[in-house]
């Protein structure tokens, strides 16, 4: 089987899969690490071996950067205590105590090989947490410690990755030196991603011609922040999470709502493609992995790896809770908005691991400086291919039970938010079209048709305000707004008949349904409001 025909038939399963992971309410990920699991076992399928440059230059950098522009920088920056114990001592925490169980517990495992597999499996994943926790009752307060943390921590791990396997190859480890590169790494990385995000932002700016181009530029942002970040011995990671926080922060003065609404369809059909064919690769590794291990020790090496993945969860629990108590004992700010006890047991649950952990593993070098094979290369392999798993499928498929056993919900903090800014926004708005500065804009009829169709708009989001959502019906909202949904659709009939009569241009026509479309989305708006 050629590679072009098993891509198509990896993004059909993707697409197909994802449809019933939504029908039955499950993430994702786990439906399509399962798939892949099953086609690597079926004959005659051509060995999928995942190279590390592949996930780290071509899947890694699009995949942080739709995620970190999802994520609010103001909610970043409020929960960035929380996110930096995760992100930092957490990693570091896990790393110990990881170490710790594979020297004294897995045969042959010395400090070397021992630390390099914690450190593999210390981070958690960006991508599997953004993906397992969408769609969940999750608090967005959680959603934010969590997806942030697992942004900003793979710098902590994979520069202890570099370290660790830097000692085994050369038998120094300078821990004082590690540290201050971390800080350098880490550094690095922001100035370069908030460089090439101010430069992209320049980019834009200029970029007067195409939505086409506009969209390109938004594509390349991430990789370019990535390479020149990791050409300069920075944390690529941290850069990209900085340019798309900056990108994201300023978007409104960069895209047009054209190039905007062009952007977001790409990057959604994008980012949706790229999460399927990562986690669909991650089940077709088992053959590659499973035959670098001498047979006799593959059985074992499972429940050693179940071990492990007790061991990596287990220390993520007993940092969570004492991370979060003590400065509560300590300060009494701690204790605004403090999180409960079931939501720290979630944020401990819900850090899991991924692509960005196998990855690393793959690139373990095959050898020493002397020529003898790196001491438990393939058993390390395993080892984290099985803690992938065990995180996916275990910590992924329970996540929603657990959500239920704790009694955790939503908070309506994000739509009471939303509430004030639409009150605030039509409130702005009505003063203005009061103002002798609009007066000059329009005629007074048509000034006066505005100011009441603004006036009704507040008056209904301020009686939501006070007697809640559904204090109004929505068959009461507006025979206006219902008059336009029958004149959209009587108008998509008569492009209909223009298009079969093929006395129109099909450009014409295309642009003609695009109108439609956001008149019917900013009607949606206006109903919702």
């Amino acid at each position: 089987m050629h590679e072009i025909e098993l891509l198509v038939i990896l993004l059909a399963v993707t697409t197909a899969l994802a449809e019933v992971a939504n029908r039955l309410s499950i993430p994702y990920p786990v439906l399509l690490v399962l798939a892949g699991l099953g086609l690597s076992l079926l004959p005659g399928l051509p060995p999928v071996v995942l190279a590390p440059e592949l996930v780290f230059f071509v899947f890694l950098p699009p995949l942080l950067y739709a995620s970190a522009w999802e994520l609010s920088w103001s909610a970043f920056r409020s929960e960035a205590r929380p996110i930096s114990l995760l992100a930092v001592g957490c990693v570091l925490f896990s790393l110990a105590v990881v170490a710790a169980v594979a020297h004294y517990v897995l045969p042959g495992f010395g400090w070397g090989p021992a630390f390099v597999l914690a450190a593999i499996v210390a981070p958690t994943d960006a991508v599997s947490a953004s993906v397992a926790t969408k769609g969940l009752p999750v608090p967005r307060r959680l959603t934010t410690i969590l997806e942030g943390e697992s942004l900003v921590n793979d710098a902590t791990g994979l520069i202890a990755y570099r370290y660790a396997v830097a000692a085994v190859l050369t038998g120094q480890f300078a821990l004082g030196k590690a540290a201050g590169q971390l800080v350098l790494v880490a550094g690095v990385g922001i100035g370069v991603g908030l460089a090439v995000g101010a430069a992209f932002y320049g980019v834009h700016r200029l970029s007067r011609t195409s939505v086409a181009i506009d969209t390109s530029l938004s594509l390349l942002t991430p990789y370019a922040a990535y390479l020149l970040a990791e050409t300069f011995h920075g944390s690529g990671v941290l850069a990209v999470v900085a340019a798309a926080l900056f990108g994201s922060h300023y978007s409104g003065r960069i895209f047009a709502h054209d190039r905007r609404l062009q952007a977001a369809a790409v990057w959604d059909t994008l980012e949706f493609l790229m999460n399927g064919l990562v986690f669909i690769l991650i089940g077709l590794q088992l053959p590659a992995v499973i035959e670098g291990v001498a047979p006799g020790l593959r059985w074992p090496l499972v429940g050693y790896g179940v071990l492990i993945s007790l061991a990596v969860l287990g220390a993520r629990m007993l940092w969570v809770y004492p991370s979060s108590y003590l400065p509560r004992w300590l300060s009494r700010r701690a204790e605004v908005d403090a999180p409960t006890f079931g939501e720290l047991t979630l944020l401990g649950w819900g850090g899991m691991r991924g692509v960005l952990s196998l990855a690393a593993a793959l690139a373990v070098p095959l050898a020493l400086p002397s020529g003898a094979e790196f001491p438990q290369r393939n058993p390390i392999l395993l080892l984290t291919f099985i803690v992938i798993l065990v995180s996916l499928l275990v910590q992924g498929l329970t996540l929603r039970p657990l959500i239920s056993l704790l009694g955790i919900e939503t908070d309506d903090r994000a739509e009471r938010e939303e509430l004030a800014l639409r009150v605030r926004l039509a409130s702005q708005s009505l003063a203005y079209l009061r103002s002798p500065e609009a007066a000059s804009q329009a005629p007074a009829e048509i000034l006066g048709r505005m100011q009441s169709r603004y006036q009704i708009r507040l008056d209904r989001l301020q009686k939501r305000a006070t007697e809640g959502h559904d204090a109004v019906p929505e068959a009461t909202l507006s025979p206006f707004q219902k008059l336009q949904e029958v004149l959209i659709h009587y108008e998509r009939g008569v492009l209909e008949e223009l298009r079969r009569a093929h006395d129109s241009s099909e450009e014409t026509l295309r642009k003609l349904e695009l109108e439609l479309d956001l008149e019917e989305g900013r009607l949606a708006l206006d109903k919702a409001q």
